[in-house]
């Protein structure tokens, strides 16, 4: 009787644990974009208020939290580590409009390797804002270096983005604080788009020597790009109406609070005529929540390509399914205009903070901050990959049988190659995705004459199948 019980409990035991081997993964989700099918998986769990996601210089993803950390993301297994943390600075603990929001890299990150940061902080009862650079040591950020301090603040309409210039300057976005004046008078860094030196200092030629204004008339932007031949684009936030997105261009006036959107009333047209406004591209009412925004050119998904991907969070509620979304903007030839919008995701409910993509196999990522205004957490960043698209690959281990010198350059670069790279390919492009010129590799040092390429950043790439890359920068 004993046998036959335990014959019993073995079979029950041994069906059991076959019932939890033979248990199914978690089926993906996937996305129709046109021909091309994109698998959604989530990369990182757990992260509170994520705001800006970047493609790092160290093939790394680096993400900012409102609530006042730097993490930096392994983008193959999702594993990340804490680079820095100044929650004790952010007003309310990041909970609220304000916290650690934009983040930009020094263009020439090997020689310098700087991390440059917008948060705001109190001073005394009032909420400030300031533009930092740090020092990545490789481990962590430290050494912070305020380059813009005590910029006006409130618990709303902070900004900020950052974007560095093909010439190499700092692009940063700040937001009215609520006060609408304030856009419009250049004696005021709110509601602006501003230019800074990567010192902090003041560029000469900008509009005006002694102000780092560039272009004035903002309410809260909160998404800036690059895009095709160095147009910036930022993405800004209305009032209750006409939510914009921007081509930014110097000395511009961009007409808040006199004008909302485009210039389509008696009282606006004046105004307008009178003080050179620039009308947006693109108009959304009523307000869908406008936010980050990328220029997005890669061949994974050749359906977005030439478009700027930008996250919408679906305006206060953020529960409306048709409008908490990534927004395709697809621009015309010459980047002027934009010929069309596609919405995707809009069955997540999730409000979309930001985006950022994979500049290796094309793969689009983005930063989620809950259902509802002003976002909570814990949140997702989740990522869209087309798997049948072959990666482009930068191994590390490979690093050494190509190099680029000097970086930054001028009027030339050294490309120096192992010698079993002699015969193959090699290209250069854009930061933006624009081929610039194509190369056989006939020996192992080639001088390239690149006094024909603006001030910007570059990709050369070498090699088919599994291909080596390096980053320069051209001044």
């Amino acid at each position: 009787m004993r046998s036959e019980l335990l014959s019993i409990c073995t079979a029950c035991l041994l069906l059991w644990l076959g019932c939890l081997v033979q248990v199914p993964a978690m089926s993906q989700t996937t996305w129709q974009v046109g021909n091309t099918t994109l698998m959604q998986t989530d990369l990182v769990s757990g992260i509170d208020l994520p705001w800006e996601i970047q493609w790092g210089p160290d093939d790394y993803i680096w993400c900012t939290s409102r609530k006042g950390y730097v993490y930096r993301i392994n983008p193959e297994i999702g594993q990340y580590t804490t680079v820095l943390n100044i929650s004790s600075l952010v007003p309310n603990g990041g909970s609220s409009e304000p916290g650690l929001l934009g983040m930009a890299f020094h263009p020439d990150f090997e020689m310098n390797p700087k991390v440059f940061l917008v948060y705001n902080y109190m001073s005394g009862n009032n909420v400030r804002e300031r533009l930092v650079a740090y020092e990545w040591n490789g481990t962590e950020l430290v050494n912070p270096d305020n380059l813009i301090d005590n910029i006006p603040g409130n618990y709303i309409h902070n900004g900020s983005r950052l974007a560095i210039s093909p010439d190499g300057k700092i692009m940063m976005t700040t937001g009215d604080t609520g006060s609408g004046a304030l856009a419009q008078n250049l004696n005021s860094l709110n509601g602006k788009v501003l230019r800074i030196n990567l010192d902090g200092s003041i560029p000469t030629d900008n509009p005006n020597p002694e102000s780092y204004v560039w272009s004035y008339g903002h309410r809260n932007a909160q998404g800036l790009c690059y895009g095709p031949n160095g147009i910036l684009y930022s993405s800004e936030h209305g009032q209750t109406n006409s939510d914009e997105f921007n081509i930014i261009e110097e000395n511009r006036n961009y007409g808040w609070p006199n004008v909302e959107g485009a210039c389509d009333t008696p009282a606006e047209l004046s105004f307008c005529e009178e003080h050179n406004v620039r009308e947006p591209l693109m108009e959304w009412s009523p307000c869908v929540a406008v936010n980050g925004i990328i220029y997005y050119n890669h061949p994974a998904i050749p359906e977005w390509q030439h478009s700027v991907l930008m996250g919408v969070m679906g305006g206060l509620s953020g529960t409306n399914s048709d409008r908490d979304r990534v927004s395709v903007l697809h621009l015309s030839e010459d980047g002027l205009s934009v010929i069309g919008e596609d919405k995707y995701f809009t069955t997540l409910n999730q409000r979309f903070r930001d985006v950022c993509y994979n500049p290796f196999d094309g793969t689009v990522y983005v930063a989620l901050n809950g259902t509802g205004y002003p976002g909570s957490g814990p949140n997702k960043i989740i990522q869209f990959r087309n798997d049948e698209y072959v990666a482009v690959k930068n191994h590390a281990a490979l690093s050494s049988q190509l190099n680029v010198y000097p970086n930054p350059a001028v009027d030339q670069i050294t490309l120096e190659v192992a010698e079993k790279l002699i015969g193959q390919k090699a290209a250069i492009y854009a930061v933006d995705g624009k081929h610039i010129m194509n190369l056989d590799i006939q020996q192992t040092i080639t001088p390239i004459p690149i006094q024909h390429l603006a001030r910007g950043n570059y990709w050369l790439i070498v090699g088919e199948g599994t291909k080596l890359t390096k980053s320069f920068v051209v001044r």
